[in-house]
């Protein structure tokens, strides 16, 4: 959902020019390899992965032995001399960082949060007519959370971007922003001749969208990481592997790359995750949608385990954060969460760390404490309905929570961006509160499989009363 917004951040911090993929939630970029850890430093994107080769139109056959065939044939014919070059500066950049605890790469904490970005990990089969499988080399396909699906959960980070995000809407959705197409990888400086000094252990991720394809993504993964592992004699490990090879198939669409993230980038600010953490790639996504200027106050009140003001304090140091949670567990949670982050910046800076601007307090959503016109900006994941709260409730608390939120905020100059998956009650209530809040965009994200929107409001010039009573 939010592709234009990491094209626009991949512009400003790396000075190139994107291309957005057919196959949704995917961005291409050249960079040179030594912006590699500028790559790394990107705030909008889940995984990334080098490009070996890209495909736009490649032509399957229809039956299914000669369909697999070819994609064996293809892997004697791809470049993989600089993209391999690229994956081994990226594993240096790796060694440089201090030694840290090696997550378990099918980890159910990445599979985020259902009510943010999305679960990465794949798709499941979803309401359009795209069918989406993924699987890995040899036969194993480990599926997340029951799903049909699997996706590249991750290899540590190199010259490919890949935010993929499947557009169905039942679909978990995958976040990787691919960078780095065929020739933007000039690492000369790194010789394949190491990495073949000893035996890699390897995994093919299959992720396959469409319905004319005559094979499933486990056997393309099957048969695909057979002839990986025959042209260059390294083992297939499904779990304990160095070097993920991913083939992404979209309709006709087809693109092999090699993975540079080995745990997806959104879990970055969050230790202690509740039932609905958002991933930070997503908070990161609302908040540039409503343009934070230094001195800005920016309020989430309903913060859960503080995903969002967290990014923003990180991002935007000159604005100031206050989050809220009528929960008492929630607030705990995110004081922890903002605990971690201030001995991460006492880890990386020891002579002077200093605080965050960010503050955490439990409150009531429909009577916050906070003046009348005092806040600029409102971001928050409202409750969906399903793990926290239920549809019926939304019916008297969205209202509720627009008329407040638009009390707090400066007339005139205040937004609001709110992400919700329940459409029509938000829908409602905003109608219900056109007085004070005008609809300025709409982005359709898939968080976790659900279909979602993210609201960006801006606040008109007229008073809002503050009366609890008012619903």
């Amino acid at each position: 959902g939010f592709e234009q917004t990491a094209a626009e951040e991949v512009q400003e911090k790396l000075g190139s020019a994107s291309r957005i993929s057919r196959d949704r939630g995917k961005i291409y970029f050249e960079v040179p390899a030594r912006s590699l850890p500028q790559v790394h430093r990107l705030r909008s994107v889940d995984n990334l992965f080098v490009v070996v080769q890209e495909f736009k139109d490649y032509q399957f056959k229809e039956n299914k032995e000669d369909a697999l065939k070819d994609l064996e044939d293809l892997v004697k014919k791809l470049p993989w001399t600089d993209p391999l070059k690229v994956w081994e500066l990226n594993n240096s950049l790796k060694k440089k960082k201090t030694k840290r605890k090696k997550h378990n790469l099918q980890s159910p904490a990445s599979r985020g949060k259902l009510s943010d970005g999305g679960v990465e990990g794949g798709a499941d089969q979803s309401n359009t007519n795209d069918q989406e499988d993924c699987a890995q080399n040899p036969v194993a396909v480990e599926p997340t959370g029951g799903q049909d699906t699997e996706s590249p959960q991750g290899v540590m980070s190199r010259n490919g971007v890949e935010e993929e995000e499947e557009d169905n809407e039942q679909s978990d959705v995958k976040v990787e922003a691919q960078a780095g197409s065929e020739s933007g990888t000039k690492a000369g400086d790194s010789q394949t001749g190491e990495a073949e000094a000893k035996v890699l252990r390897f995994r093919v991720t299959c992720n396959r969208a469409g319905d004319k394809h005559s094979f499933t993504s486990n056997e393309a993964a099957r048969d695909f990481g057979g002839a990986v592992q025959e042209h260059f004699q390294w083992k297939a490990d499904m779990t304990n592997f160095d070097v993920e090879v991913l083939l992404n198939i979209h309709n006709n669409e087809v693109v092999v790359g090699i993975a540079l993230t080995e745990e997806s980038l959104h879990r970055r600010n969050i230790t202690h995750f509740g039932p609905t953490t958002l991933r930070s790639t997503l908070a990161y996504g609302m908040l540039r949608l409503c343009d934070p200027q230094p001195t800005d106050i920016i309020v989430d009140p309903m913060c859960g385990t503080g995903a969002i003001p967290i990014e923003g304090a990180a991002e935007w140091p000159y604005c100031y954060h206050i989050a809220g949670d009528n929960n008492p567990q929630a607030v705990k949670r995110a004081a922890n969460n903002i605990n971690s982050l201030l001995r991460k910046n006492e880890s990386k800076d020891s002579s002077t760390a200093l605080g965050v601007p960010l503050d955490v307090v439990q409150w009531d959503i429909c009577n916050l404490p906070l003046r009348t016109g005092s806040v600029d900006i409102v971001v928050t994941d409202m409750p969906f309905g399903k793990r926290i709260g239920s549809k019926r409730k939304n019916w008297d608390l969205y209202p509720a929570c627009l008329m407040e939120m638009g009390r707090i905020c400066t007339p005139g100059t205040g937004r609001a961006v709110l992400l919700t998956q329940d459409k029509k009650c938000f829908a409602k209530a905003l109608s219900r509160v056109g007085h004070i809040w005008r609809r300025a965009q709409t982005v359709w994200v898939n968080v976790g499989g659900l279909h979602a929107a993210v609201y960006l409001l801006r606040r008109t010039s007229e008073r809002a009363e503050h009366t609890g009573a008012f619903w």
